[in-house]
């Protein structure tokens, strides 16, 4: 695919999209990783309709849409408050909570337009640092991060159903 998308912010409305493509893409990138119990139960607890509704009605909560002809292919959720607050070295920290796209929508300059907006999001609400947390085992994101100035601070770990991941913990100061 390639050609031109807009960004818009999400409404209730996508929240079906919104789970399907948060579905998709994380099954596709990881399923293979996980039981499938595990698997049922990360995506029960948090890419379900009732997951996303949640997620998208939380004032701590931003989403921005990536969109050609109606069809979603890809999105960005941030959050306005501190997810790893024991790593936290700025005084107003956000975290970028996800970027996801579809399969078929890589190489399209989608992720990057993603994160301008999140970037100039954390900018205008006045954080002095960011946030995200990157599949340790995931070189091709880790890069795409570190060339937004994004690196890694500390060891953590990602919880899917009962099996534990690594993951780095990466941070950018403002």
């Amino acid at each position: 695919m390639t050609g031109h998308f807009t960004l818009r912010a999400a409404t209730p409305a996508d929240i079906p999209a919104l789970s399907r493509l948060a579905t998709e893409s994380f099954v596709a990138k990881f399923g293979q990783l996980y039981r499938a119990e595990d698997l049922a139960t990360f995506l029960a607890e948090n890419l379900t309709e009732p997951a996303i509704a949640a997620e998208l009605a939380n004032p701590d909560r931003r989403y921005c849409l990536a969109e050609r002809d109606g069809r979603l292919l890809a999105y960005c959720k941030i959050g306005i408050a501190c997810g790893f607050p024991q790593h936290a070295r700025g005084n107003t920290v956000m975290e970028l909570k996800q970027l996801y796209a579809a399969t078929d929508a890589t190489g399209m300059g989608i992720g990057g337009a993603l994160m301008d907006w999140a970037m100039a999001e954390f900018s205008a609400r006045g954080a002095d640092e960011v946030q995200l947390s990157v599949y340790a085992h995931n070189p091709g994101a880790q890069r795409f991060y570190q060339r937004y100035g994004f690196g890694k601070v500390a060891d953590i770990t990602f919880r899917v159903g009962d099996h534990i991941d690594p993951e780095f913990l990466f941070a950018k100061l403002l």
